[in-house]
């Protein structure tokens, strides 16, 4: 045969699930994005198209609906669980099962003071409104023996209008770029974690502790950073989260440096950087992108480079 098959799986991609759970007049959500690969011994499917092996994809994408009513959404990390643990002992074509979940955060509306009676009014606990920050991940890996957890967030904006300098740095016939030494630091955080509870064996984390600890670690670490680069930053804010929560021992950042130009508007007879303030012009592209892991001393990195490829 000329040719053999190489690395393969299946599954169902992006299950949008939505979990109303009611606690009597006072209602939760959970809102997820769900995908399930699935593989192991699937070559004659491919060779040929045999199914004998084959859980449908329709299958996968059911059972993801039915286990958020019958085990709930404690967290995104539990839910990939039960679904991994699923699909791997309940199958036995199948070897490895990768789940990647994100979740969408809701908040709860604020009522008004309005009577009782009226829409609106301080009993309503059934109206949200969806968070424009950013989403959370996270992605589940089961062999039938050994658990790999990489969550995260992607798409968290964040700014500091002061405390970030950048000078000294290399120059060449075609640097034009000034130094800064009072400049606008803007990012949209992407960060992995991996955690190192990998066996049943072992006591779990706390899932929704652990995210919102390691988000609150991170974004004091950015905000508390007097910053003379971007790479101090991401290091400080990896940094800060590996020695505050020991279930984590590796985390991935992939940070764009939205810059922010000030606008020339001496055309104008204006002086633009004053104490009063300054008018910059925010530029979407294009940015310096800065990408880095923070680990555990003693820690082998597992955490893909291109976090394109989690």
């Amino acid at each position: 045969m000329p040719t053999i098959l190489g690395q393969n799986q299946y599954g169902k991609a992006e299950n949008r699930v939505v979990r109303i759970t009611r606690d009597g007049a006072t209602h939760h959500i959970k809102d997820l994005n769900v995908s399930v690969a699935l593989s192991g011994d699937m070559d004659e499917v491919h060779y040929s198209g045999s199914n004998a092996h084959v859980l449908p994809t329709d299958t996968t994408k059911n059972t993801v609906f039915a286990f958020a009513k019958e085990h709930g959404i404690e967290s995104a990390e539990q839910f990939g669980i039960h679904l991994a643990r699923h699909f791997v002992t309940s199958q036995e074509p199948i070897e490895v099962a990768r789940i990647r979940i994100e979740e969408y955060a809701w908040e709860r509306i604020a009522t008004s003071d309005a009577p009782s009676d009226s829409t609106g009014a301080d009993d309503v606990k059934h109206s949200f409104v969806r968070k424009g920050q950013e989403t959370r991940t996270t992605q589940i890996t089961f062999d039938g023996e050994k658990w790999e957890i990489i969550s995260g967030l992607k798409d968290l904006t964040v700014m500091n209008s002061t405390h970030s300098e950048f000078w000294g740095y290399v120059k060449d016939p075609y640097t034009t770029l000034k130094e800064a030494y009072d400049r606008i630091l803007a990012t949209d955080v992407s960060a992995r974690w991996r955690y190192n509870w990998t066996s049943d064996e072992e006591r779990m984390p706390h899932w929704e502790e652990s995210y919102e600890q390691a988000r609150r670690h991170m974004l004091q670490a950015f905000a508390e950073t007097y910053s003379l680069s971007l790479q101090q930053t991401l290091y400080q804010m990896g940094s800060r989260i590996i020695e505050s929560r020991s279930e984590i021992d590796e985390i991935r950042f992939s940070l764009p440096n939205n810059h922010h130009f000030l606008v020339d508007l001496e055309p104008f007879g204006l002086e633009n950087d004053t104490a009063e303030g300054a008018v910059y012009l925010a530029a979407d592209r294009p940015y310096g992108l800065i990408e880095a892991t923070v680990l555990r001393d003693g820690v082998e990195p597992r955490i893909p480079v291109d976090l394109t490829n989690l």
